[in-house]
């Protein structure tokens, strides 16, 4: 068994961080904010961030719970979601904008409101 602690509150620290990327991207309006204007670009940076804090805290719950608690929640593509944090790490000079903004777009919602329920669930 895991230390459930450990996890609610790294979870509340996803949520936080996928709170704050869902804020950041409510004035993108379209790829090419991100790219025309040096405002979408720090935009850009700091939402990436963010992705990246994500991903690597997914990769520590999967370490702790060893990978038995996010598969119970199969509405979100985990492994997509942790390897954002590798694309945009060891790819950054050639970070594609726009699958930064799909993910934006369709994913964090759905996120959001699964560790939501998540958390739910843990308590």
């Amino acid at each position: 068994m895991y230390d459930k602690s450990l996890i609610i509150e790294i979870l509340i620290q996803i949520l936080h961080a996928s709170k704050t990327v869902e804020q950041r991207f409510k004035i993108v309006d379209s790829i090419d904010y991100f790219m025309d204007t040096p405002e979408g670009l720090e935009k850009l940076d700091g939402i990436c961030m963010q992705l990246i804090a994500i991903g690597e805290s997914l990769k520590n719950i999967d370490k702790i719970t060893n990978k038995t608690l996010l598969e119970k929640y199969p509405q979100v593509d985990w492994k997509g979601a942790k390897g954002i944090r590798d694309i945009i790490s060891h790819h950054y000079f050639d970070l594609d904008a726009e699958e930064i903004y799909f993910v934006c777009d369709t994913k964090l919602d759905t996120l959001i409101k699964t560790i939501e329920k998540i958390l739910e669930d843990l308590k």
